[in-house]
């Protein structure tokens, strides 16, 4: 290697090592287009404490002049030099410029393209397109000149926040306080980009459940939800690239509230509608407050159609001058089921009449073709029943799937569904009030969830409207970008680059020094607040006896909390409003609320065996209640100057069903009396009494040397003090070592290890812990099984030992092999562990033919003969494409496959949306299928994890030949056996 070549290999390398060196891109665009470093070549944007001015047509549309004062300020924001902006004949007196337009609108546009100087052919007719490109000599006096350039309004706005957020401005710069990078010399590179159109024609967001912490505040800043608040979300939605708002509902009506609501919507490009259950263009309060002018005042197409007819067309005439995409159909008096019109028939026929009665309507008061105006149908809750049962739509109107209000879609269009001209859309829920369940307080929604469900979408041609339900809109600001970015180009997130896509948010909002931590510790309290959705979590959630499950919850949120707080203080001051809201509030939030959650259910516990640390635990209760007020009050008061007053009052500690509670609600607390001086007792790994107690004495759960578990005995004051006792063991394979209990007590752990060379091969061997404190003698059992040499050579590489249940990850597979059409692959940090397995193509079809079928391997030992029962955890995914019943095959060793059916007709009612069964599956983020098997030896055996239907989704898997303990998420994963000797040495190294 010549020294030239080493030269740019080690600057390479120190690239590679230094990410802040790397070049900072936008979310939308991974080429580089705005630079710090110069070049003979590059446009000068910022140079020298000069800004080159920006250039368009006055004739262009207003909300692309609007926009092009945000990018003039975007440059002032970043580099402290404010170009000038021209929008007439002036002569710039610069060298370089930066000329926006839109195609057949900017004259300035025309003008290069009749030149030669810019091709607009990839971009011209096409929806919401742009190009970016550097252009020598543009005009007379100019030598080079950045041109942005769009198909259409909305095209050209979006290149031009394309620059903005390259610059260094982030579109959350004024939602969440991100301040802009600073740098003082900015360069365009080089070179050409064509964005658009976008996969998804409408992409947007419903702002709903917004009392009382969106309105509130806006109440406070603005003094209503007007347009000087509506005009800062339609810069937001703009700068990522979203068009379609479905605006507040609860205690307003946008259209009403105040005019210049829609008119600055439409001025600013964003296109409007209504919600799911608010027809033509008109919120429900607008009924409500005008209802007695329509008709006999009642919401019932039965009874009143003259009058809602009536209704119906004030709206449609009311905003027939804005872009808007107009609701269809009909819904009960406020987002309720509709009136039952005689039966099923009946209600099909008068939704059908109410959509061809609506359609007449926009035709008359528009002026146009209704077949011009965008019209969707939301198939809600109960309305979908009806198109199942071949209600009939027009063809032009789109239909609107949605989730279960939880983020698990509910139907996937057809062929013949997409080919209609209408096309079909999702409605998809990152906030809800109602059921299943209520959860509105902070971010549950981890992005490898979103991704999994809305590549579905994608994958299925659901591409003419995307809208997600986002509740206040902070703090869901991560989510939402994410949405919103995939809308716009699915292809550049693919599943395996998730993280790298959170990574690049990280580096956006806060620097490339700190991104991996960021995106870690945003990623993980996403995913750990979806474990089960803090609304839903409860003292008695996660078991606080077996696994040790909610003091491995504790520890996690602890661990993410420690991280969180030590990053804080290496970020500058100006970063610390933008840390707190993105990153640094919800994981203290959410850490004190699982830790209140769970010291109440430990003050229960410990009320029930005894123990005096109840007190110490109510004690922490209420003070984890008064930290969590604390919180609230400092992001509502303090932070960023008291800009967010009022956005964190959404109450979330109480639930009883759906509804909110009024105020939080201390949870249930008990107390306890000191008892005799000195008195002990002791509680164990795996069981909820304590002893002494009625009964025989407690036994630790089996150890054997194969899983090499280890187990625990609590020793606690009865009197609150610190329990002083002796221990003896009467085998010398027993070892014990002491730590405090993981609570706020001092009462003692005792951790029991066994020392695997000294255990005898054979039967499991019985050994005696005693705990002897003031007189008393308190024994515990603990039995030890060393493996044979034949077990051992049986068990290496296998999942699995001589004692307890088997459990493993699904990505864990040691083969997968593929299907002649398909195949598993893997969803990294999907769902409850490090990740999950599913097929693709998602669009594959069903398989019956298992020997072509893909399927994952995994090589397990079974210690016993007989019946074993087999759970694969899955995804809670539903019904959502019609046909399939979402099965599986499961086999071991060479037994014939057996397949198991979440949908069939027995169990559909159940198992889909609102069912029975569905409540549990949704709160879990989980479902449970069960196969039995029977093993006729032991020995390792192949079990085979084989596709069916796709869509599918596998977490985890459990095997268990007893019933295994009520806990929430069952026995932890565990890794394979090691190949090597599993001997007593082995063992002890």
């Amino acid at each position: 290697m010549n020294i030239v070549a080493m030269r740019w290999w080690m600057l390479w390398l120190l690239l590679i090592a230094s990410p802040q060196l790397l070049a900072q891109t936008g979310l939308g665009s991974t080429r580089e287009l705005v630079s710090e470093r110069g070049g003979a070549d590059r446009v000068a944007l910022v140079d020298g404490g000069r800004a080159a001015p920006l250039m368009l047509d006055q004739a262009d549309h207003w909300g692309v002049l609007r926009a092009a004062g945000d990018l003039q300020a975007d440059i002032a924001s970043v580099s402290g030099t404010k170009p000038a902006l021209y929008t007439g004949a002036e002569k710039p007196g610069s060298h370089t410029a930066i000329l926006i337009g839109t195609v057949g609108k900017s004259a300035l546009i025309e003008q290069l393209v009749k030149a030669n100087k810019l091709d607009v052919a990839p971009i011209r007719g096409k929806w919401e397109s742009f190009v970016i490109a550097t252009v020598q000599q543009p005009l007379p006096g100019v030598e080079r000149a950045l041109v942005i350039a769009g198909s259409d309004k909305r095209g050209t706005i979006y290149g031009i926040y394309e620059i903005s957020e390259q610059l260094g401005v982030s579109p959350w710069h004024w939602w969440a306080d991100v301040p802009p990078r600073q740098r003082r010399t900015l360069f365009a590179v080089p070179g050409v980009t064509v964005q658009g159109p976008p996969a998804v024609k409408y992409r947007g967001i419903f702002i709903n459940d917004e009392e009382p912490a969106l309105a509130g505040w806006s109440r406070a800043k603005f003094g209503a939800l007007n347009a000087k608040m509506y005009t800062h979300m339609f810069e937001l939605l703009l700068r990522l690239r979203a068009n379609y708002l479905w605006p507040a509902m609860w205690s307003s009506a946008f259209n009403e509230d105040d005019p210049d609501n829609p008119r600055l919507a439409d001025a600013y490009g964003i296109v409007m509608g209504t919600s799911h259950h608010e027809p033509m263009i008109r919120a429900h309060r607008e009924w409500t407050a005008h209802r007695k002018d329509y008709g006999n005042g009642e919401w019932n197409y039965l009874t009143n159609e003259a009058g809602i007819r009536r209704f119906f067309a004030d709206g449609v005439r009311r905003n027939k001058a804005y872009e808007s995409v107009m609701t269809m159909g009909m819904r009960g008096d406020g987002d309720v089921a509709m009136p039952d019109a005689g039966g099923l028939e009946a209600n099909k026929k008068m939704i059908e009449k109410i959509i061809a009665d609506q359609q007449r309507i926009i035709t008359e008061q528009s002026g146009v073709d209704q077949r011009q105006v965008p019209q969707l149908w939301a198939l809600f809750t109960e309305v979908q029943q009806y198109y199942d049962a071949g209600l009939t739509v027009p063809d032009n109107v789109t239909l609107l799937f949605t989730d279960d209000n939880v983020g698990n879609l509910r139907r996937l269009p057809t062929p013949a569904e997409r080919a209609r001209p209408g096309g079909a859309g999702i409605y998809f829920h990152m906030d809800m009030n109602g059921g299943p369940f209520s959860y509105k307080w902070l971010n549950s929604n981890p992005l490898p969830k979103i991704w999994e469900q809305m590549n579905l979408a994608n994958a299925y041609g659901a591409h003419q409207i995307w809208i997600a339900n986002v509740g206040d809109l902070k703090p869901l600001e991560v989510p939402i970008e994410f949405f919103l970015r995939m809308a716009w180009d699915p292809s550049a997130i693919s599943k395996d680059q998730i993280g790298a896509w959170t990574e690049r948010w990280a580096a956006r909002e806060f620097g490339a020094e700190h991104a991996v931590e960021i995106a870690a510790l945003v990623a993980h309290y996403a995913k750990y607040s979806a474990w089960r959705k803090p609304e839903l979590v409860r003292p008695d959630t996660f078991s606080l006896t077996d696994y040790r499950e909610a003091e491995r919850v504790s520890a996690a949120w602890g661990e993410l909390n420690r991280r969180a707080v030590l990053l804080k203080e290496k970020l500058p001051a100006r970063q610390q409003d933008a840390y707190y809201q993105l990153v640094l509030h919800p994981i203290l939030a959410l850490s004190n609320f699982m830790e209140l959650q769970i010291a109440a259910g430990r003050n229960q516990l410990y009320a029930e065996q005894g123990r005096f640390a109840a007190n110490a635990e109510a004690a922490r209760v209420r003070s984890l209640f008064r930290r969590d007020q604390a919180l609230s009050d400092f992001y509502n008061n303090a932070l960023a100057n008291g800009k967010w007053r009022h956005m964190m009052d959404q109450t979330h500690i109480g639930y009883k069903d759906w509804r909110s509670p009024q105020t939080n609600l201390l949870p249930a607390l008990r107390s306890v009396q000191a008892g005799e001086a000195g008195a002990i007792g002791i509680a164990v790994d795996g069981a909820r009494p304590a002893w002494p107690g009625d009964g025989d004495p407690p036994a630790l759960p089996g150890f054997d040397s194969i899983n090499r578990q280890r187990s625990y005995i609590d020793v606690f004051s009865k009197d609150g003090r610190r329990p002083v006792f002796t221990t003896e063991v009467d085998q010398p394979w027993i070892k014990l070592s002491r730590a405090p209990v993981p609570d706020a007590s001092e009462d003692q752990r005792i951790w029991v290890d066994i020392d695997w060379r000294l255990v005898p091969i054979g039967p499991a061997q019985l050994g005696r812990i005693a705990i002897i404190a003031n007189g008393q003698r308190l024994n515990v059992n603990a039995f030890a099984t060393l493996a044979t040499e034949d077990e051992r050579r049986a068990s290496a590489g296998a999942f699995g030992g001589l004692v307890g249940p088997i459990a493993f990850d699904a990505m864990a597979a040691v083969r997968n092999i593929a299907g002649k059409t398909a195949r598993w692959e893997a969803l990294p940090d999907y769902g409850r562990g490090t990740g999950a397995m599913t097929i693709f193509p998602v669009t594959a079809q069903s398989v019956t033919d298992f020997a072509a079928a893909p399927r994952l391997e995994y090589p397990v030992y079974f210690a016993y003969a007989g019946t074993w029962e087999v759970e694969l955890v899955t995804a809670p995914t539903l019904d959502n494409y019609p046909g399939r019943d979402l099965a599986i095959a499961l086999a071991v060793g060479d037994q014939a496959p057996q397949v198991s059916r979440v949908f069939t007709p027995a169990t559909r009612d159940s198992e889909t949306f609102l069912g029975k069964k569905h409540y549990k599956h949704a709160a879990d983020n989980a479902r449970v299928m069960r196969f039995k098997v029977r093993i006729e030896a032991p020995g390792q055996y192949d079990l085979k994890v084989i596709m069916v239907d796709p869509s599918l989704v596998v977490q985890k898997i459990v095997l268990h030949d007893s019933p295994l303990p009520d806990t929430y998420f069952g026995p932890p994963s565990q890794p394979r056996n090691p190949v090597q000797d599993q001997g007593p040495a082995a063992a002890a190294r």
